[in-house]
């Protein structure tokens, strides 16, 4: 019984194999500073982007604990590394190309992707805030606020990060990032009107009245 009870403690969870690819990537994106060098704004945006996109995934389970019972399923090794090299190594591909672009970052792709990248972390953050209260006050189906104009807005919110990234970069092989991205959601769209149909009776009725991802679109 002992021993199960340790085995519960430490096991290896898919939060775990996030968080450590999160850590990964601002590893890579500060050895690229270090190996490319910092030649213009290009890189010095790219940086202050994406790694504080990074520490909030990570200090958002400091600030809300709650957050650390989402992906809590066990993982093995397999499934770790996968996650690393995703999360952690394919997700810093744009950081890569940023920093091996030799053209300087031009004013109209700041201004594309300054906005994506603050839209994008508000409106996710609002959303992961506003379920997290509720969940916490003991509601059920979250439909009401930042949540009624689409079943996914947190999604939403994190694919303009992704896009912004993107942008940034400057390379149209940055793009496949968000397109990954972009496609690991819609598979847990699908995934969560399931389940979500079977959890809440009311779920039907949100569905009709709501749209899948982008507000007023789809």
């Amino acid at each position: 019984m002992q021993n199960t009870t340790n085995v519960e403690k430490t096991r290896v969870t898919a939060l775990t194999a996030i968080n450590t690819a999160k850590v990964l990537t601002i590893f890579c994106l500060v050895a690229f500073a270090v190996v490319f060098g910092i030649q213009d704004f290009r890189q010095v945006i790219y940086l202050c982007l994406h790694i504080s996109y990074c520490l909030w995934w990570l200090m958002e389970q400091w600030f809300y604990p709650q957050r650390r019972q989402i992906f809590n399923e066990p993982m093995g090794i397999s499934g770790f590394v996968s996650v690393l090299f995703f999360i952690g190594l394919l997700y810093a591909l744009p950081g890569y190309l940023a920093f091996t672009n030799p053209v300087p970052l031009s004013m109209t792709a700041t201004a594309i992707a300054l906005p994506l990248y603050t839209f994008g972390t508000l409106i996710n953050a609002t959303a992961d805030v506003q379920k997290l209260a509720a969940k916490q006050h003991g509601a059920g189906l979250v439909r009401d606020g930042i949540w009624r104009f689409s079943r996914n807005i947190n999604y939403l919110g994190d694919l303009l990060r992704y896009l912004s990234f993107s942008v940034v970069a400057g390379s149209p092989w940055a793009y496949l990032v968000p397109l990954t991205v972009l496609f690991t959601y819609l598979q847990r769209m699908s995934q969560k009107d399931q389940s979500m149909s079977a959890k809440y009776p009311e779920y039907a009725e949100y569905k009709q009245s709501s749209v899948r991802l982008i507000p007023f679109i789809w």
